[in-house]
């Protein structure tokens, strides 16, 4: 039987041109691995093990049912195989996408994350023949260093070896540099940590999944959504995913959400319902999916010294604690908090008035007010545009500021922004649904929505926006301004008199 310890000698005399394409693939892995032959240290990483002996498996099987005439002297042809400097007859039989590992599912392992290790194995590979400074250096051994700390790598590593080899080398490199260099690293090296990263790949349900995860809460994605579809449904197709995937159900959940996106022309924003999208982050956490730096939840600090009170029901408080709780507001001040009140992070108001009444100099003028002093700010201009006119009402009132951004459309991340002005609504296309789905997922974030009128002087869209926000403000008439909400019932003002202009 053919294994790791007398491969070199049983494969003597095998011409491997003639044999099946997977075993050709096998013997080509298993010479780069080793260094053709010279150096058996890879064999000793479990996953490249793995590979191997799978490999072996299969050499054995087929040729206990082919049997190969052994030469006693090996041929020229043999010689060309084995030796790395001269192309093979394999390549021949290569397929036109070039691959450095056996393609087969059973000869790499699949896995939901990439380990740490295998991320500092490819950057470290990616420093040959670059020129690189010392802080480059520093920053890496940095990194390497914190994920040591936090015990993403540990000493029972697989990759032990070569993370301790990684650092030593960074090190002494770093402690002699005098001037920038270019890295230079072994082709044995080369070799060894390739052979190792093409061990492990990324489920392709896991990967599609974090595609999908992305597109939550987008604006005008329809273009991705259904590249993404159609990479699910090429998938499928191809046996890549099967209905055995652990995440089949949920791949099968997607692709059905996707369509129903592409198809519905009212849809701007993809939305992922709060109970899918807990579903997905609960499965995936782990797997590196999702965002590894993200605040998670706090529970509540333990509170000693008390008498124990027995827990009724999660989620359900105390009417005398709760009469005690202190929200914690923004801080309004002049003119905007006689209007509005002092509302709480992550508010939501809308405004609406007949045109040329002042409902978007009173947006642009309150955006300005809250990026002066409360954080940063975009204003999204879909109806008027990046123009002159726009340009008018920053100058009014010295509105324009740093924290201050202004855009004709909505960007794919508004992660950057504290408050978020969509003027207007109904230009923009979005419906209720779209608006559930922006506060779902940026739940921190303010939103301040400008409305359309009809004739009549009411707003444009459903009696749902109206409920769904806790401020509601209308201009009625040119330069009065009248607002009911959560945090300050009947506040009124007029925005054109010159009281208006000096106020805070």
């Amino acid at each position: 039987m053919i294994n790791a310890t007398n491969y070199l000698e049983k494969i003597k005399g095998i011409s491997f041109s003639q044999l099946p394409e997977h075993l050709q693939k096998g013997h080509a892995y298993v010479q780069k691995a080793t260094e053709n032959g010279s150096n058996w240290n890879a064999y000793n990483n479990e996953n490249i093990k793995r590979v191997m002996d799978a490999y072996f498996g299969k050499l054995n099987d087929h040729l206990s049912k082919n049997p190969v005439k052994v030469k006693k002297e090996q041929t020229q042809e043999t010689e060309k195989e084995i030796s790395p400097s001269v192309k093979s007859t394999e390549k021949k039989h290569a397929p036109k996408h070039k691959q450095e590992v056996i393609e087969e599912e059973e000869d790499f392992s699949f896995v939901e994350r990439l380990p740490d290790e295998i991320r500092f194995l490819r950057r470290y590979l990616s420093l040959n023949g670059k020129k690189k400074t010392k802080e480059d250096l520093l920053r890496f051994i940095n990194t390497l260093h914190k994920a040591i700390i936090e015990k993403k790598i540990r000493k029972a590593s697989p990759y032990a070896k070569q993370m301790e080899y990684i650092q030593d080398k960074l090190l002494k490199t770093y402690n002699s540099m005098n001037k920038n260099i270019t890295a230079e690293i072994s082709d044995k090296i080369i070799l060894e940590f390739k052979a190792l990263i093409a061990s492990e790949k990324v489920m392709p349900s896991v990967n599609l999944i974090k595609r999908y995860i992305n597109l939550n809460g987008k604006y005008g994605v329809k273009e991705k959504a259904q590249k993404l579809m159609e990479a699910m449904t090429k998938a499928y197709d191809k046996n890549k995913i099967t209905k055995s995937d652990k995440y089949f159900k949920v791949f099968d959940q997607m692709h059905f959400n996707l369509s129903n996106y592409i198809k519905n022309k009212t849809q701007k924003i993809l939305a992922i319902q709060p109970t899918e999208l807990n579903g997905l982050n609960g499965f995936l956490a782990g797997c590196g999916c999702l965002h590894d730096n993200e605040d998670h939840l706090n529970g509540i600090d333990e509170v000693t010294g008390q008498e124990e009170t027995p827990v009724i029901n999660p989620g359900v408080v105390s009417s005398m604690d709760f009469k005690n709780v202190q929200f914690k507001t923004l801080g309004f001040v002049g003119k905007f908090r006689k209007l509005i009140g002092d509302p709480s992070r992550g508010f939501s108001a809308m405004v609406f008035g007949r045109p040329k009444m002042g409902k978007s100099f009173l947006c642009v003028d309150f955006a300005g007010y809250l990026a002066r002093n409360h954080g940063k700010v975009l204003y999204i201009a879909k109806e008027e545009g990046l123009d002159m006119t726009l340009q008018e009402k920053l100058k009014a009132n010295d509105v324009a500021h740093p924290n201050l951004f202004v855009a004709e459309d909505i960007p794919s991340d508004l992660s950057p922004y504290d408050f978020i002005f969509f003027d207007s609504v109904n230009k923009l296309g979005l419906s209720v649904n779209d608006l559930d789905t922006l506060r779902a997922n940026y739940p921190e974030k303010s939103f301040i929505y400008v409305f359309q009128t009809t004739k009549d002087g009411h707003f444009r869209g459903a009696n749902e926006f109206q409920h769904d926000v806790d401020v509601v403000i209308e201009v009625p008439e040119k330069g009065l301004v009248v607002q009911n909400g959560r945090f300050n019932q009947g506040g009124e003002m007029r925005i054109f008199e010159e009281d208006y202009k000096q106020a805070a």
